[in-house]
C-alpha cells in the first residue's frame, strides 16, 4: 500500500536567505514561490491533519513559518490551517472556547468563518458604494467599458 501525498502551502513570516531555502530543502523538497515567502510541500502521511502535524515538526525550528494550509479543499471544500500559537494565545483561546462550551478547533473554526463572511459583506457593500460614487460621474455603459479594460490588463485578473 502506498502512502498518499498531501500538498502543503508553508506561509512564512518573511521572506528566506538562499541559506535559510538551501537548508530548508535538505529536509524535505520545497518549491518557493518567486520571492521566497511561499513554499510549497508534498508531504506522505495518512491523513491531512498528519501531513501537516509533521510538516509542522520537520520544518519548525528551520522556518519563520507563520501559517501552513492545504494547498487544495477537502472533500467538504474547506482548506485546512495548522497555526501555532504562541502559549498566552492558546490560554486565551482556550478560555474562550471553554465559555463558549465547545473544543477550541471548533471555537476557532466558527470565529473565523463569522470573520470571514463579514468581511466579505463589507467588501461587496464598499464596492457598492464606490460604483455608486462612479455611476454618478458616468454612465452605466462607459463604467462597465472601463472595468473590462482594467480587467483585461491586470495580471492575474479572471473573468467568470
Amino acid at each position: 500500500m502506498t502512502m498518499p501525498h498531501h500538498a502543503l502551502d508553508i506561509i512564512l513570516t518573511r521572506p528566506l536567505t538562499p541559506t535559510e531555502l538551501h537548508r530548508a530543502t535538505r529536509t524535505m523538497p520545497l518549491a518557493a514561490n518567486h520571492d521566497a515567502t511561499h513554499l510549497l510541500a508534498l508531504v506522505p502521511a495518512k491523513t491531512t491533519g498528519k501531513a501537516l502535524n509533521r510538516l509542522r515538526r520537520q520544518t519548525g525550528g528551520l522556518l519563520p513559518i507563520d501559517v501552513i494550509t492545504t494547498h487544495y479543499p477537502d472533500a467538504d471544500g474547506k482548506i485546512l490551517l495548522n497555526v501555532a500559537f504562541p502559549p498566552a494565545t492558546h490560554a486565551a483561546l482556550q478560555a474562550a472556547a471553554d465559555s463558549a462550551g465547545q473544543p477550541p478547533r471548533l471555537f476557532l473554526e466558527l470565529a473565523l468563518h463569522r470573520a470571514l463572511v463579514r468581511h466579505a459583506s463589507e467588501e461587496a457593500e464598499r464596492l457598492d458604494r464606490a460604483v455608486q460614487t462612479l455611476l454618478a460621474h458616468t454612465t452605466a455603459p462607459h463604467l462597465l467599458a472601463a472595468v473590462g479594460r482594467a480587467l483585461t490588463r491586470t495580471p492575474g485578473a479572471t473573468l467568470c
